[in-house]
C-alpha cells in the first residue's frame, strides 16, 4: 500500500519529535534521520506529481 502525503508528513513529524527529545541513542538517531530523508524525498515527489497534474488540467 502506498502511503498518502498526509501519512508521510505524520511519520516525519514523529521522527522529528523523537530526535528532538534526545532519548534515543546515536544509532537510532541516524536510522531515523535516514528514514526522515527518504520521507522528505517522497513528499517532494508527490508534490511535484500533483503540480504536474494541476498544470496539465489547466491546459485541457
Amino acid at each position: 500500500m502506498t502511503a498518502t502525503y498526509e501519512e508521510l508528513i505524520l511519520e516525519l513529524k514523529q521522527i522529528v519529535s523523537a530526535i528532538e527529545e534526545g532519548d534515543i541513542g546515536l544509532d537510532e538517531s541516524i536510522r531515523l534521520y535516514e528514514r526522515g530523508s527518504e520521507l522528505v524525498k517522497r513528499c517532494e515527489q508527490l508534490l511535484e506529481d500533483a503540480e504536474l497534474k494541476i498544470t496539465e488540467l489547466g491546459y485541457e
